[in-house]
């Protein structure tokens, strides 16, 4: 079972990979600190320092058909938010 789900790549995490050495993922649920740091390490050759984890909570989403309101809810899922050694990058784009 993999820990990483997939790499989150957006304008505010391309950001912060850019200005502090941090990159998040998408995680299992039931990973923690320290197997999310082992799995980084192991598939990007990289040296980890810090790792945060946040749960990400499900958003309540509606839309209008025609038999009436269909209400429900996004998935929750686990961010991992990693620090990596000063010097040391992760490319997301090498495995295309």
């Amino acid at each position: 079972m993999a820990i990483i789900v997939k790499p989150i790549v957006t304008e505010k995490m391309t950001q912060l990979g850019e200005k502090l050495n941090r990159y998040g993922f998408k995680v299992q649920k039931s990973a923690n600190k320290i197997e999310i740091k082992q799995a980084v390490e192991a598939m990007y050759n990289v040296t980890v320092t810090d790792v945060n984890t946040i749960v990400v909570a499900p958003k309540k989403k509606s839309r209008f058909t025609k038999s009436g309101a269909i209400s429900g809810k996004t998935s929750a899922y686990k961010k991992a938010i990693v620090t990596v050694v000063k010097g040391e990058q992760i490319d997301f784009y090498s495995n295309i």
